[in-house]
């Protein structure tokens, strides 16, 4: 069976994903409370508890094919501090490339690197931090390319993250993974700029991935909304009337046309509502398009997702269930979420959605490593 690193491991939404086809040899996580999910999940005998600047070689068995590290995004984010790669928490990038460099030397280094990160990655620090990852991973000994993914293709979420996807330069990476340029779903202009600005030494070591389009069409919100969550209560009706308070004349005509809209077809209507400051002044706004705002944690500024239920008139609001937010990250009903509201919502807002990484290990990793050890058994037959 392949097998799997996964750094910054969280709740396990990459072990999630590839569960059936994949041996996790080991995680890690610095955080006790996100490692407790993963262990109510996944177990945690391979699971390591403990800062990544100090995980040493001998804490990783065997070989992995893949080492896969969602580091954490808030130095990168384009809310964020600004202070990039050399922040305390982005700048952890750092401490699993040495790690990797480590497992090198030992002979043992993955075939396969997968990071993610969020879009600022590319632009944080005038493209200089993006170009830093790229110099490391060839210096490394790996070609790499980049994607970014929005999880709306696969979820009623709009979720844009950036992937980078590393293989070892001495593996031949299947002719049908390999496209000659940028395509516009995968490659938007801010990647393609960031590929544009760096030395010709690493445009030559980049790989354009050849990824095909999800083949079935995504869930809306309203598939996933629970008709009577326990963990969260109805807002009342002045409440509601407040947050609609808060909106702008163009946020209140989406409220005023899904009202009309539900009272034409006599079918529920589903939305969300972020709360931001806009100017000084606390604004609440407004989407029915059938999918949600990205889930953020509230550590960084902001406001917990709230829904927006309509039947025929009737106006309802509520903060999103926990069930709710994990369905949004890709997780199944049997996924076991923390009984705090606030951590179960941190768990999932930090997290990776689980049909985006499955997706990618269908159509990138899996086809590599399969041929891998398909010619690794052939040598050995041979």
């Amino acid at each position: 069976m392949r097998a799997l690193y996964e750094f910054f491991s969280g709740g396990g939404m990459v072990r999630a994903a590839m569960r059936d086809e994949w041996n996790c040899l080991f995680a890690n996580d610095i955080s006790e409370k996100k490692a407790a999910a993963y262990t109510a999940n996944w177990g945690g005998e391979h699971l390591k508890i403990k800062n990544i600047t100090d995980i040493k070689p001998i804490d990783l068995p065997g070989r992995a094919d893949l080492a896969w590290a969602s580091f954490p995004c808030q130095d990168l984010s384009l809310a964020g501090n600004g202070v990039g790669l050399n922040g305390e928490r982005s700048g952890t990038f750092w401490a699993f490339w040495k790690l990797m460099m480590a497992l090198k030397k030992e002979g043992r280094n993955p075939s396969l690197i997968a990071l993610e990160n969020v879009y600022g990655t590319l632009t944080s620090h005038d493209g200089k931090d993006f170009e830093s990852i790229v110099r490391a991973i060839v210096a490394g000994g790996y070609r790499l390319g980049a994607m970014v993914i929005d999880a709306a293709r696969f979820l009623p979420q709009s979720r844009p993250r950036l992937f980078i996807v590393a293989v070892n330069a001495n593996v031949a990476v299947p002719e049908q993974l390999l496209a000659s340029g940028p395509s516009k779903t995968w490659h938007p202009s801010g990647l393609v700029h960031a590929f544009e600005s760096m030395p010709k030494r690493l445009q030559s070591r980049w790989i354009w991935w050849d990824l095909p389009l999800p083949v079935d069409k995504p869930k809306e919100l309203k598939d996933l909304i629970e008709d009577n969550p326990k963990d969260v209560q109805w807002h009342t009706k002045e409440e509601t009337k407040r947050l609609c308070s808060m909106m702008t004349p163009i946020n209140r005509l989406k409220v005023d046309r899904a009202i009309e809209q539900a009272s034409q077809t006599g079918e529920q209507v589903v939305g969300t509502i972020y709360r931001r400051m806009r100017q000084g002044l606390q604004r609440a706004e407004a989407r029915f398009d059938g999918v949600s705002g990205c889930l953020r944690t509230p550590s960084g500024g902001s406001s917990l997702q709230t829904i927006i239920v309509i039947n025929q008139k009737i106006v309802r609001s509520r903060l999103l269930s926990r069930r709710e937010a994990a369905r949004l990250m890709g997780l199944d009903d049997d996924y076991k979420l923390p009984e705090r509201y606030s951590e179960a919502y941190h768990l999932t807002g930090d997290g990776v959605a689980v049909p985006v990484v499955n997706h990618l290990a269908q159509h990138i990793f899996n086809p590599i490593i399969d041929t891998i050890k398909a010619i690794e058994l052939a040598d050995e037959a041979a």
